[in-house]
């Protein structure tokens, strides 16, 4: 555990995968972490169970991030509890795979309500309510650039994330706050395993410089870089945390 600091982060989405990552490593950072959900809250609870036992500070938080009203009082729970946020992860989304021919109407809502609506709703109560000196640390995703076929929604959204990343940047002059994404490769969750042959799993490993899939770890450790001292000076950027896969 890193040195005790006063500031608060709100990690979106953080009951498992990379989400419970990244909420980790801020923990050991030393940040108070917000460990934010949408669905059951068993696995939260245990992230934070996890947390403090290792001596962080953390606490249990549901809002589904597609809902504004669900997303201010996110930020009142912060506000009230640990008397605000400096640190805003947006790291829930979604992902459902169809060529574009094939997408359901229902497929097309939701990956927007989720990745795009919900990143909205959360950066614009972040530029309303982060405290000055705060980082903005969204989730794009290596598909930007990949662009490979059934991925066209969920593409879509992440393209619109960096774009709202770029321009909060610029519309945050003044207030010493940061905005940038990360944007992972493949990566070795649940979420991503799950149904795929061992020999897709060895294929996708085999596509980055590296031969490996990325480990939650590693995707958490940008997210620390960019929300510490040592990344005050990146701003407004897209950072491509995928092992050289593009």
């Amino acid at each position: 555990m890193t040195q005790q600091t006063n500031k608060v982060a709100i990690v979106t989405g953080a009951s498992r995968g990379i989400g419970a990552a990244v909420a980790e490593r801020l923990a050991w950072d030393g940040f108070t972490v917000v460990v934010n959900y949408s669905g059951q809250a068993a696995p939260a609870e245990a992230v934070v169970r996890k947390i403090e036992e290792a001596g962080g500070r953390a606490l249990a938080a549901l809002a589904d991030v597609s809902d504004p009203q669900a997303v201010r009082r996110l930020f009142d729970t912060a506000e009230t509890a640990l008397g605000g946020a400096d640190i805003l992860v947006n790291n829930a989304g979604i992902m459902t795979l169809s060529s574009l021919a094939d997408t359901e109407d229902a497929a097309f809502d939701r990956q927007i309500a989720v990745n795009l609506k919900g990143t909205f709703n959360t950066l614009r109560e972040a530029a309303k309510r982060l405290r000055n000196g705060g980082r903005i640390i969204n989730f794009s995703s290596s598909v930007v650039g990949l662009l490979q076929p059934t991925y066209g929604v969920y593409a879509a959204t992440k393209a619109a994330v960096d774009a709202m990343t770029s321009i909060l940047a610029k519309e945050l002059r003044g207030r010493d706050i940061t905005v940038n994404a990360v944007a992972p490769g493949p990566t070795a969750t649940d979420l991503f395993l799950h149904g795929k042959s061992q020999e897709l799993v060895d294929r996708l490993a085999r596509l980055a410089p590296l031969e490996r899939l990325g480990e939650p770890t590693d995707i958490a450790a940008a997210v620390s870089f960019l929300a510490g001292p040592d990344g005050s000076w990146i701003n407004g950027q897209i950072l491509r945390a995928n092992g050289g896969i593009i």
